[in-house]
């Protein structure tokens, strides 16, 4: 038995003691973990109950962005040890499977992701993860930092399936944390300018701090039009859709210049319209994102180095007997919260 933060059902949250497997395989390591972002999946499931095809039907641990530090390793494991610190991709993929060989693991049907139902997460002090996708923290990162990589790599994998050219304009539609991910892997990536759109100015100043970063509150101007006085009438090379809005979606045309690119990032509830003739006509190219595959080390090498800084997007880190508290003040969505953490206990 182990205690862990278990949604029992929709709305309900216990900490309490729950029976995990506990059989360490010949490539898997045993992991104290050390720090657990919130994730806006995670909230959707404790308010919501499910999420598309992915219903909870039998009490679930949730928490997929982790960080912590290896305790025990299996026979065959030969690039960790005991004592590294580490962070864990939370899908793991059936690696003989079609989608896997093609290298788009990521939506393999059979991969089983952390917190996704039935698969439990990883708020609870021990997990045990394959040692492939377990990768080793350098020592300019922190574990916070570490527990970031997780939502940062969909930023990366938004700004790679654009195919951004050095010097592009890029806009970000939503400002929440992937928005805000997007918006960095995106000058990361290469952008000139980002600009990033949204209705809530307290998260506009947060990632207008950064260097490269322009916001527009769309309270006070249309993003159309803001876009528009920013390139000379043009539109950004590159528009990226985290908000899951569906005005926002329907209103992608008018962002983008002609033969750009739109970058479908965010996860609307419900199906939403779509402008095709508005697309068609500047023959923009349409992407879409879901998780990410093989961005983990690219991710932890561009933190490690300083390239990108995500450490002013913790918003507050609370102890795990706070958990429940931390998933309520996520649901609140306050305006100035950007990422909130969970620091587990020492072992």
């Amino acid at each position: 038995m182990a205690e862990a933060l278990v949604l029992e059902r929709k709305g309900e949250l216990a900490l309490r003691d729950i029976a995990l497997p506990d059989q360490l395989g010949p490539q898997d390591v045993r992991i104290a973990v050390h720090t657990v972002g919130v994730c806006g999946s995670d909230v959707h499931f404790y308010t919501h109950g499910k999420i598309g095809p992915f219903v909870v039907k039998e009490p679930m641990i949730l928490g997929h962005e982790a960080s912590g530090t290896v305790v025990q390793t299996g026979a065959d494991v030969q690039h960790l040890k005991v004592g590294d610190r580490v962070c864990m991709e939370p899908g793991i993929p059936d690696p003989t499977s079609r989608a896997s060989r093609l290298g788009i693991y990521n939506v393999d049907p059979a991969v089983t992701f952390w917190a996704t139902p039935p698969v439990h997460g990883c708020l609870t002090p021990h997990v045990i993860h394959p040692a492939a996708f377990t990768f080793k923290l350098p020592d300019t990162m922190s574990f916070a930092e570490g527990a970031m990589v997780e939502p940062f790599a969909i930023g990366m994998q938004s700004a790679l399936r654009a195919r951004i050219q050095p010097g592009d304009v890029g806009l970000v539609t939503g400002a929440g944390p992937i928005g805000m991910m997007t918006a960095l892997a995106a000058l990361a990536g290469g952008c000139a300018k980002v600009y990033v759109a949204d209705l809530a100015q307290p998260k506009l100043d947060i990632i207008g701090a950064y260097d490269g970063i322009e916001t527009i509150n769309i309270r006070q101007q249309p993003a159309a039009e803001a876009i528009a006085e920013a390139t000379d009438g043009w539109g950004a090379d590159v528009v990226f859709e985290c908000s899951g809005a569906a005005p926002a979606v329907l209103g992608l045309p008018a962002l983008a210049r002609p033969g750009g690119a739109i970058v479908l990032v965010g996860m609307p509830v419900d199906p939403v319209p779509v402008d095709i003739v508005g697309l068609q006509a500047k023959e923009l190219r349409v992407e879409t994102v879901f998780r990410y595959a093989n961005i983990y080390d690219r991710a932890i090498a561009l933190i490690g180095a300083g390239k990108v800084d995500l450490k002013p997007l913790i918003s507050a880190t609370l102890p795990f007997s706070d958990s429940v508290a931390a998933f309520d003040r996520a649901v609140e969505a306050r305006e100035t919260d950007v990422k909130i953490q969970i620091r587990m206990p020492e072992a």
